[in-house]
């Protein structure tokens, strides 16, 4: 009795919210659609895209035949704002989380949608973390908002390659809006944390790989936006380091021959998190830089940065480098924990793609695919909804996300 009353009141609060996101729909199809895609999306079925969807919604073959292509139409020719849907979507999940703690990092990532053929939207052979070598594949770039515990997808954009953005045959084959123009990662991902910026979403920090926090353009902007920075940068950017006083010492070099000059003993071990098993730790080395990059400006002008370098156990050398804005009144422990956080977005990836269907989308065109992702974006706030509103923040992920994903 208890489980049913329990699942009555987790569809009534499903159907408040997909009437709250409908109103940017404004057309009866379109919401009646969505909300149908979105059932598929949350069931239990094994493929996330519109024509399972809309076999499993139909007993009738002839019927399913034209749910089918009454979702195609939806997805992939229906005009709807994405932006205004996904920032809704994620407002009413960061009020859930936010009654039980604060967000305070914004995470920017991408992944790799694998694909078979050329004909998919953005698809080429490019790397991707997804599979961890060049394959063939779309990639999305995302920016996430998190708290200590649960993370939330904002927004989502396709990297569309130069050989996309330029060839005039295939932007009409995938339907290609004449506005969208080729813009790299970092551009994408720079156009998502101002959009949220001016949307009000909170979080003060910004997290992110080396893939973007190698970029000088990148960092400066952050700090132009108003936040602090905790990024990845590869091991043979140079930097100068910086006494007490934040004077220069010495000259330029590569941070991983600057941290391999002071050795091992320089690095001291910190405990981070407690883990399932055990707790997480490895050992750390602080120092105090400037970039030492040639990008016009004077070094006398940049600013004092904490250059985080990580070595493991096992390895023969340090692997892993940080800069960050981070001040310098706050721990290294509190530091280590704060730009640590990004290693949970794998496992938002993991949720989206697995449970949700992220990368399951059959279509072609631009639209289709952003229209998908909305969705998915949609269906992954309410979950996060249910889950912090049902579980305290130390209770098990497995069982419980599945008992929530059932229950939506």
């Amino acid at each position: 009795m208890a489980q049913e009353v329990s699942e009555i009141a987790t569809a009534a609060r499903l159907e408040k919210f997909f009437g709250r996101i409908g109103t940017h729909l404004k057309d009866w199809r379109k919401r009646e659609s969505f909300a149908m895609y979105a059932f598929g999306i949350l069931g239990d079925g094994e493929r996330k895209s519109a024509e399972p969807i809309a076999a499993r919604a139909c007993a009738d073959p002839d019927q399913a035949n034209n749910v089918h292509s009454k979702l195609c139409y939806f997805l992939g020719r229906s005009e709807w704002d994405d932006r205004a849907v996904r920032l809704d979507a994620a407002r009413y999940a960061i009020e859930a989380v936010q009654k039980r703690e604060p967000i305070t990092t914004w995470i920017i990532d991408d992944t790799g949608f694998l694909k078979q053929g050329k004909h998919s939207v953005g698809v080429q052979r490019q790397y991707t973390g997804s599979a961890g070598k060049i394959t063939n594949c779309q990639v999305g770039v995302s920016l996430a908002v998190a708290t200590s515990s649960e993370q939330i997808p904002v927004d989502f954009d396709l990297y569309l390659p130069e050989m996309w953005a330029q060839d005039p045959s295939l932007r009409a084959e995938a339907k290609i809006p004449d506005s969208v123009t080729f813009k790299t990662k970092i551009e994408l991902a720079l156009e998502m944390i101002e959009r949220a910026a001016l949307a009000g979403i909170p979080g003060d920090i910004v997290l992110a790989d080396g893939g973007y926090g190698g970029s000088s353009d990148f960092r400066n902007a952050i700090r132009l936006l108003g936040f602090d920075f905790g990024v990845g940068i590869q091991s043979n950017v140079q930097v100068v380091r910086l006494d007490r006083l934040s004077r220069v010492r010495g000259e330029a070099t590569t941070v991983l021959d600057l941290t391999m000059a002071l050795g091992h003993k320089a690095f001291r071990k910190v405990t981070w998190r407690n883990g399932s098993k055990a707790k997480l730790s490895s050992r750390f080395c602080f120092l105090r830089v400037k970039t030492a990059h040639d990008d016009g400006s004077a070094l006398a002008d940049r600013e004092p940065l904490w250059l985080v370098a990580e070595w493991l156990d096992g390895e023969e050398k340090p692997t892993k480098f940080t800069l960050t804005s981070l001040p310098r009144r706050m721990s290294r422990k509190q530091i280590v924990r704060i730009f640590k956080e990004r290693w949970r977005t794998e496992r938002m990836y993991e949720d989206l793609k697995g449970e949700l269907g992220l990368d399951h989308f059959e279509g072609r065109s631009f639209t289709g695919w952003h229209h998908h992702v909305s969705v998915v974006l949609c269906c992954y706030a309410f979950v996060v909804s249910e889950r912090v509103s049902a579980f305290p923040p130390s209770a098990g992920r497995s069982r419980r996300d599945r008992e929530i994903f059932i229950a939506a």
